[in-house]
């Protein structure tokens, strides 16, 4: 959810690649390229209205807005802005990095709101008082899918050094198109995209699918997610990690029927973010968003524990220059 700023002369490149991309179906999300196109052009467009500004600022309010405008909700970057503040001693710019980042989430959520009026709330049937058996198996589903989104991280430097070998993004692109086309005939349709869409139709029913069935598109996702993310295609992860985390809390649900779908789905959403973003506002905000039921997030909390641990002081899913993977 961060992004250097780029020089304007790539952007539109950028925007067209991106375009192409979510049209095309490899499984990434439209957020990173989003935010470094705004971010870029807030920079360039600010500095120059205001010479004496300072281009941090610029990057935080483009990053806040996007973020508020994506999730259809300022929290999101109230989130996102708290995380990034952590551990930072921040003397006389409270305005500049809380207020003003705030208000430009407001207004980007708002924005979308009265356009579009995005609804994350997946519909899934309704969850009341949680019991001993919900925060049994909150904690077992979230701890799997961090370590589900765990084994896609440590295979990124792998599957990345593997189409790096191609040295050309004329060969790395297609290659990686044909992967990703072999993994849709696998796992089906549902697979294919940003996954946003599709995961509203797998919650609308969810015992229209095998737990076989379920535990295929969870892995088929993930391949396509770890592919598309190595081969050079431009776009976010969270999106389709999310689809990666439904499927998981449905398969659950489908092997155990005792699991709630409810708690199924937003335990295993918050598992995989997890291990993939590393970002722990962020990944409960959007576990406890898709569902929404008050009972829900004391389980979360609660079961972001065992799933941290897991994570905690593991490679990140991105990599140095040198193609090993950040810490």
């Amino acid at each position: 959810l961060e992004a250097p700023v780029l020089p304007p002369v790539v952007l539109p490149g950028l925007l067209l690649a991106t375009a192409l991309m979510l049209a095309g179906g490899p499984s990434l999300g439209p957020e990173n390229p989003i935010i470094a196109v705004n971010v870029s052009l807030a920079v360039l467009l600010g500095t120059r209205a205001f010479p004496r500004t300072q281009e941090h600022g610029w990057v935080a309010l483009a990053e806040a807005a996007t973020i508020g405008a994506l999730f259809g909700t300022p929290v999101a970057a109230a989130l996102v802005i708290s995380e990034a503040l952590t551990g930072r001693q921040v003397r006389g710019q409270l305005w500049d990095s809380l207020f003003a980042p705030l208000a430009a989430a407001g207004a980007g959520a708002l924005t979308v709101s009265l356009v579009s009026r995005p609804s994350f709330d997946l519909d899934l049937p309704p969850f009341g008082r949680p019991g001993w058996a919900d925060l049994l198996s909150s904690l077992a589903v979230a701890s799997a899918g961090a370590l589900l989104g765990l084994c896609a991280v440590y295979a990124f430097p792998y599957v990345h050094g593997a189409f790096r070998r191609l040295r050309h993004p004329l060969l790395m692109l297609p290659a990686g198109g044909v992967v990703l086309g072999a993994l849709a005939a696998l796992g089906g349709h549902l697979t294919l995209f940003k996954g946003l869409d599709e995961i509203t139709v797998l919650a609308a029913d969810p015992g229209g699918w095998s737990a076989g069935q379920f535990a295929t598109m969870t892995v088929v996702k993930l391949a396509a997610l770890l592919v598309a993310a190595s081969c050079g295609f431009r776009g976010g992860r969270i999106f389709p990690a999310v689809f990666v985390g439904t499927a998981l809390g449905l398969c659950a649900h489908a092997l155990v029927p005792g699991v709630h779908p409810a708690v199924g789905v937003s335990a295993g959403v918050l598992g995989v973010l997890l291990a993939i973003t590393r970002q722990g506002w962020v990944s409960l905000f959007v576990a406890a968003f898709l569902v929404a039921s008050p009972g829900i997030l004391a389980l979360l909390c609660i079961a972001s524990l065992p799933a941290w641990l897991l994570v905690t002081g593991r490679p990140l899913m991105q990599l140095r220059p040198d193609g090993t993977s950040a810490r």
